[in-house]
């Protein structure tokens, strides 16, 4: 049952404590098919997102029944479906508000650097393989050249304007305990994307100044695990705005302090896509982003790019509905 905190201050659940409910889900169902065999025990771990839509808002004293299934399993990967739906526990109203698929791989309890083999599942029909190993074929690929291009640092701008990059981006400093972690010690991917959230829900609250909601998450990629007593900097930056929605870049970034000699590190990234509502739950215009550097002005083309070829996409799904 969602409770006023999970919830921001007009009442809708927080988008990151969705992602946190989904992974824990994908998490459960991936450890549990992959300790099915005898063998290695293993925990799964969370290695990607694929797009998250946020198709209706949760609210606080709805109920939110998360359900998992496995749809494809490679020699070293998993693939789960999740979808989220709430119910109003007075009038009986149940709505579908999210559908997510998610990629976990099997890390052996004995050496966390191993990836133990994951069992197979079975196919109703050759088509659904052929289908599941083309999506974890392009979510590789798709993986391997974001963490080529991570490299991006933000450092606090001196009396920004207004509506600039430097004016609404925000940084979250979190000491990574062990309630955040798993059993073998690293973080779970729900309280990273969780984390995450929050501070791209600061980036936009700051740029349009108004009720903000997550719309949608793209691909999140986690790169490299976050040990128990790292230091993470969660930081947001915005990158593109239309005329209703807001896209706003998360990194995280790891210093591993406690007995690590190794230097900070990227560990996570993904882009976060915000509306902005008036009071009364409609949505509002967004302020035009005003870019600065050439760095900036390129960073809004490619989210530009990403907008068009997103909506492309859902005019198609239409069409063919």
């Amino acid at each position: 049952i969602m409770r006023p905190d999970d919830a921001n201050v007009a009442g809708n659940v927080h988008g990151g404590t969705i992602l946190k409910m989904i992974e824990e889900a994908g998490a459960i169902i991936s450890t549990r098919h992959c300790n099915s065999q005898a063998g290695e025990p293993c925990v799964a771990a969370l290695a990607r997102v694929e797009r998250t839509d946020f198709l209706s808002p949760v609210c606080i004293g709805e109920v939110a029944n998360v359900s998992a299934e496995i749809t494809y399993t490679s020699r070293h990967s998993v693939e789960v479906q999740v979808n989220v739906m709430s119910e109003n526990i007075l009038t009986g109203a149940k709505k579908v508000t999210n559908k997510a698929t998610l990629w976990y791989v099997p890390l052996s309890l004995k050496n966390v650097n191993k990836v133990v083999e994951v069992p197979p599942i079975q196919y109703a029909r050759k088509e659904q393989e052929d289908e599941g190993k083309k999506r974890y074929e392009e979510q590789k690929l798709d993986r391997l050249e974001t963490k080529q291009r991570n490299g991006d640092l933000i450092f606090p701008v001196i009396n920004p304007e207004p509506h600039t990059v430097g004016y609404s981006q925000s940084s979250l400093i979190h000491l990574v305990g062990p309630s955040d972690c798993t059993l073998l010690g690293f973080v779970h991917g729900g309280v990273t994307m969780k984390l995450m959230d929050e501070v791209a829900g600061i980036v936009a609250a700051r740029h349009c100044k108004t009720n903000i909601v997550t719309a949608s998450v793209d691909a999140i990629n986690f790169h490299e695990k976050i040990k128990k007593g790292s230091v993470i900097t969660i930081s947001g930056r915005m990158t593109f705005t239309s005329n209703k929605s807001m896209e706003i870049e998360v990194f995280v970034d790891a210093d591993p302090f406690v007995d690590e000699p190794r230097e900070r590190y990227r560990a996570v990234s993904a882009f976060f896509t915000y509306v902005s509502l008036s009071k009364e739950g409609k949505p509002l215009p967004v302020p035009q982003l005003l870019t600065e550097t050439e760095d900036e002005k390129r960073r809004f083309e490619e989210g530009k790019g990403r907008y068009l070829q997103t909506k492309a996409k859902r005019q198609a799904q239409l069409q063919q509905a």
